[in-house]
């Protein structure tokens, strides 16, 4: 889809006949052990072969889902600051191991001999030695959860590492330098993700509303990722069962453009078409029941993609949500919702939006232009807009004939303040430019904040100090704004949108998003609650 420009088991053998001579003690023992394994092993594999058990009890009773309250947060403790992990999370990696007391439903019987020995005067003495291996049976699941309870482990050790520069090795970038809240755990952690994370797309629903959305406008960011999912090159793999996390491959700007009535501002339709959906999806596959949905993630950059998951309480509530309208006070939750990088692509590309003069040739202190959107840019224009002051530039429209990308490349600071809602495509436009960002925002949890030290090459002013921003901007020392400018061009990498996704780019740490709050949950299968 392009983007929108616009093995059962077999029976028993029935060879294996009992034998019918009843005056030898040894096939005597040998029918006491058939008849301890055959009945066993008929249980096993009506047991195995039976079908998933049909969720009509509570959801709740069929699933334990706990939630990490100190792993990986962005608020309090986090991995990459070399926090400890949940010891709910330190399960063991080994997944073939013997075990004693488990009922044969759960387990594999793996081999049985049995041995006959001869005495010298040719009398039959029977020495029977039956041999049990039993060997757990663990589902695709539990191999996952394991597999993360490793992965898990190998971050934290990573995170007790305080060095400004990975200790790992890697041919393409090594991450490095203060942008990084712990540069080795980021760096452990993407390693891991494209060994180990794998993405199931559901492939119900038909476009436009599903499998699509829009690659060339503020909304790029949505459309650009759909795209790159259901191209199939990284992460995704067609085995539900080997998946750790499972897409709703919607698109809330293309749900808002065909459903959306303005004339009575109805989003009813909306909520309807993704109640249908996780109806249809739950009905047919196993997993959203399972977990509940904590495993499933949507995306929106509209600002409405609050309200579209709204409809659907454990969607709004344990789903992961990657939004670009990323607002704690509107229920964004950064333990398990991904903050989304707003880009505004009017062409698609990104040529020619990279780069910009060096420090020495950057005129203007501080610089704005945008529309009055929301109480935030009103409090800014109507403070700024009309001092005509050459050092702080705000305008609501640029005058004619002046390029608004050259006054961001022109500029030292660029103001980005939220509009309707927190999020802003000015931002990344400001680090495309080399320009350092000025945050003016509540409730904001910026992009990739979990490994990303913002303020080392970010500016974060508050709403009631927007009177005081060019007092605020010139407290900068020189040395001070050297320091976040070079850094702004190293964090550059992780925001740039790529024809082909390449290696730390926007679309690979967007999935690290993705992947952090996978490692924040542990799901257990349905015969383990």
């Amino acid at each position: 889809m392009t983007c929108l420009n616009k093995v059962a088991m077999a029976p028993p053998s029935s060879d294996h006949k009992r034998p019918h001579t009843p005056s030898s003690f040894c096939f005597s023992s040998l029918n006491l052990v058939w008849f301890l394994l055959v009945p066993s092993t008929v249980f096993f594999l009506v047991s195995t072969l039976a079908p998933h058990r049909p969720s009509i009890s509570p959801l709740s009773s069929l699933l334990q889902v706990s939630f990490s309250n100190n792993s990986l947060q962005l608020q309090g403790s986090s991995i990459f600051n070399g926090s400890s992990i949940d010891s709910s999370f330190q399960l063991e990696a080994e997944t073939d191991y013997f075990v004693s007391n488990m009922p044969f439903p759960d387990a594999i019987i793996e081999k049985h001999t049995i041995q006959l020995d001869m005495s010298k005067n040719n009398e039959s003495k029977p020495v029977v030695d039956v041999t049990l291996k039993i060997v757990k049976k663990n589902s695709k699941l539990e191999r996952n959860e394991a597999n993360l309870a490793r992965v898990r482990s190998s971050i934290k050790q990573a995170a007790l590492v305080r060095n400004l520069t990975s200790t790992h090795q890697d041919p393409d970038y090594v991450p490095h330098g203060p942008i990084y809240r712990n540069a080795n755990a980021f760096h452990r952690s993407y390693l891991e993700m494209e060994k180990v994370f794998k993405i199931y797309v559901y492939k119900e629903g038909e476009p436009p509303i599903f499998h699509n959305g829009p690659c060339r406008s503020i909304y790029s960011s949505e459309g650009r990722f759909i795209h790159e999912l259901e191209k199939g090159n990284f992460y995704t793999t067609k085995d539900p069962d080997e998946a750790l996390v499972y897409f709703l491959p919607f698109s809330v700007v293309m749900l808002v453009h065909y459903l959306y009535e303005p004339e009575t501002s109805n989003t009813d339709a909306i909520g309807r078409t993704v109640v249908d959906y996780i109806d249809v999806i739950s009905g047919k596959y196993p997993y959203w029941n399972r977990s509940l949905g904590a495993d499933h993630f949507m995306l929106s950059c509209h600002d409405w993609g609050p309200r579209t998951s709204s409809y659907v309480p454990h969607l709004f509530h344990k789903s992961i949500r990657v939004l670009c309208n990323a607002n704690t006070s509107e229920g964004f939750n950064p333990s398990k919702d991904a903050s989304f990088p707003e880009i505004n692509l009017l062409t698609g590309e990104v040529e020619g939006l990279l780069g910009g003069p060096s420090p020495s040739h950057r005129s203007i202190l501080a610089f704005f232009a945008g529309r009055l959107h929301g109480y935030i840019r009103y409090l800014l224009l109507n403070e700024w807009k009309d001092k005509r002051d050459p050092d702080v530039q705000v305008f609501d429209q640029l005058p004619k004939g002046v390029s608004y990308m050259s006054k961001l490349k022109n500029s030292r600071f660029c103001l980005c303040p939220s509009g309707y809602e927190v999020a802003s495509p000015r931002i990344v436009e400001a680090i495309y430019a080399e320009c350092v960002p000025v945050l003016i925002s509540d409730s904001y949890v910026p992009p990739f904040s979990d490994v990303l030290n913002w303020k080392s090459f970010s500016i974060q002013v508050a709403v009631k100090g927007i009177p005081n921003i060019k007092e605020i901007l010139m407290g900068v020392s020189q040395r001070q704004y050297l320091r976040m400018q070079r850094r702004v061009k190293q964090v550059q990498r992780h925001f740039v949108v790529n024809a082909t996704p390449k290696r730390y780019d926007v679309f690979h740490m967007i999935n690290h998003s993705i992947w952090l709050r996978r490692l924040n949950i542990h799901i257990r299968d349905f015969h383990q609650s």
